[in-house]
């Protein structure tokens, strides 16, 4: 073994040490926390190099990750092109997906009729709603489960308006997204609720939602907007808000 190098000196006495020891032999004063660890190199040996660390890098982020409502944007904007079009050739709102009872007879007009308007301050009114509260669910539960509930409050409000058109021998034609409006701060307001429960630092504001909700219920008074359609699609976001904010792990 080859002898060792007093290359170390001791702060306190200035005694040359070993470099391999953690205390001064002369004095007892503390060196370094711990000693080096010795490797052999030849006859003899020498404390082990320090291996390089490798560089952390930051995480990339997913390449499938949202950072879009793309739910949200797609039925604003195909709703705002499809009432475009419509303005544009001037043919009724039934040739572009409209709901009439009751020859309600096409199946996918219940598909199609929520995204239908003749009225622009309508679209407005329901498109301002949804970019306030539609691409908060999108947020919280993706945009896929937030497509299927957009078509979900649209359709089964569609649906419920017919039936009580039905019941009351009416003819009409019933068309546009408050339904789907009203679900979707529905579904926002039963998720954000369950966020904010027991927390200080997520309050929100339950007044400023109360105006949305009246100023959304009261469009069939201005607009061509149905009101069991409204309802209706409210109670189906609600329903899907509750259930999805008890299956979401808490924070």
């Amino acid at each position: 073994m080859s002898e060792t190098e007093l290359s170390v000196i001791c702060k306190n006495c200035g005694s040359e040490v070993s470099p391999y020891v953690t205390e001064c032999p002369y004095c007892g004063a503390r060196l370094r926390k711990r000693a080096p660890k010795l490797e052999r190199r030849g006859d003899g040996l020498e404390a082990q190099r320090p291996r390089r660390r490798r560089r952390l890098l930051p995480p990339r982020p997913a390449i499938l990750a949202v950072d879009r409502p793309y739910a949200t944007l797609t039925v604003i904007l195909g709703s705002a092109i499809l009432l475009l079009v419509q303005q544009a050739t001037g043919y009724a709102l039934i040739s572009f997906g409209g709901l009439v009872v009751p020859f309600a007879e096409e199946w996918w007009r219940y598909l199609s009729a929520p995204f239908a308007y003749g009225d622009v301050g309508y679209l407005f009114v329901v498109a301002l709603a949804l970019a306030i509260f539609s691409t908060g669910v999108e947020r919280r539960l993706g945009t896929a489960p937030t497509a299927v509930l957009l078509l979900a409050c649209g359709s089964l409000g569609m649906l419920a308006a017919t039936g009580v058109a039905n019941a009351q021998d009416d003819i009409a034609v019933i068309a546009g997204g408050n339904g789907i409006a009203l679900g979707m701060l529905a579904a926002w307001f039963a998720l954000r609720r369950a966020e904010a429960r027991g927390a200080i630092d997520q309050e929100y504001d339950p007044i400023a939602v109360a105006v949305c909700a009246v100023v959304l219920l009261a469009l069939p008074i201005f607009t061509g907007a149905d009101v069991v359609a409204g309802l209706a699609g409210g109670v189906v976001g609600g329903l899907a808000g509750l259930l999805a904010a008890t299956l979401r792990p808490s924070r």
